[in-house]
């Protein structure tokens, strides 16, 4: 009776197992699925059932450096980090022999290919989106075999020096091309200020002789040796009007072809 206890509770104890809160167990009865066992303390018949523990944490991947060619066919270097995470333990175990290495092997294959779809700007400028569409390309192939793709991200891109001095000078450009549209809207708008403050001051004579005086002020300032002649207003005028009286009385020139005046007798 006592062997037979002691039978007993070596198979119970046998039997027991410990299911970690990060864990599932897959148990296998004579060879086929039996049951999922969540966490805690758990037991299953020695020598017939098997259970296989599986980590349902979250899984970080390196993907290593992938060189690849663009749509626009440029050498391209490109690094990415998946994260995924196994939901159905279940399929993990039976659809495919090792769900990690799979993974590993189709984000390889997927990045080369989500990469040849995409011109180098793409590349540089749309990365959110180049990682969501090689989320979802991963995760397609993955969903059957239990697996989740919860993110993935391109970490770095490399690209060759030629190409990255030819970028280095195309922004260059496309900075003096917008520096030289700023000076030229400036310089517009300053001459038509110019234009309207020309027009003001023309309509008043006391407006003219502030601008004059200000002026002189300017020069004053600067401590230079420059020496200004100031003339006032209404001999500019004068000269002006006499110029225009000068002009009107002046006798036309003869024209060339016309014939020359007949004599009296």
């Amino acid at each position: 009776m006592i062997f037979v206890a002691l039978i007993l509770l070596i198979v119970v104890l046998a039997g027991l197992r410990i299911v970690a809160q990060y864990q599932r167990a897959v148990v296998f009865r004579l060879g086929k699925f039996q049951s999922i066992r969540n966490p805690g303390l758990t037991w299953i018949i020695p020598l017939i059932d098997v259970a296989r523990l599986v980590d349902v944490r979250v899984v970080t991947l390196t993907v290593e450096p992938q060189e690849t060619m663009t749509k626009d066919n440029v050498p391209v270097k490109v690094r990415a980090v998946v994260w995924y995470r196994v939901t159905q333990p279940k399929d993990a175990l039976i659809e495919v022999e090792s769900y990690g290495a799979a993974v590993t092997q189709t984000s390889l294959t997927a990045l080369r290919m989500v990469m040849g779809k995409h011109t180098l700007d793409e590349l540089l400028k749309e990365q959110a989106m180049l990682s969501v569409s090689l989320k979802e390309t991963i995760d397609k192939v993955t969903e059957p075999w239990g697996v989740a793709v919860e993110r993935v991200e391109l970490k770095d891109v490399e690209i060759p020096q030629t190409m990255q001095r030819a970028m280095a000078q195309e922004a260059e450009a496309l900075r003096e091309k917008r520096a030289r549209i700023i000076k030229a809207d400036a310089e517009f708008e300053a001459a038509v200020k110019l234009r309207q403050a020309a027009d003001e001051i023309s309509r008043s004579g006391a407006a003219l002789e502030l601008r004059r005086m200000q002026m002189l002020t300017e020069i004053g300032a600067e401590q230079n040796t420059m020496t200004v002649v100031m003339l006032p207003s209404e001999f500019v005028t004068a000269a002006g009007a006499l110029a225009k009286m000068a002009a009107a009385r002046a006798p036309a020139a003869p024209d060339a072809g016309a014939p020359p005046p007949l004599s009296a007798g």
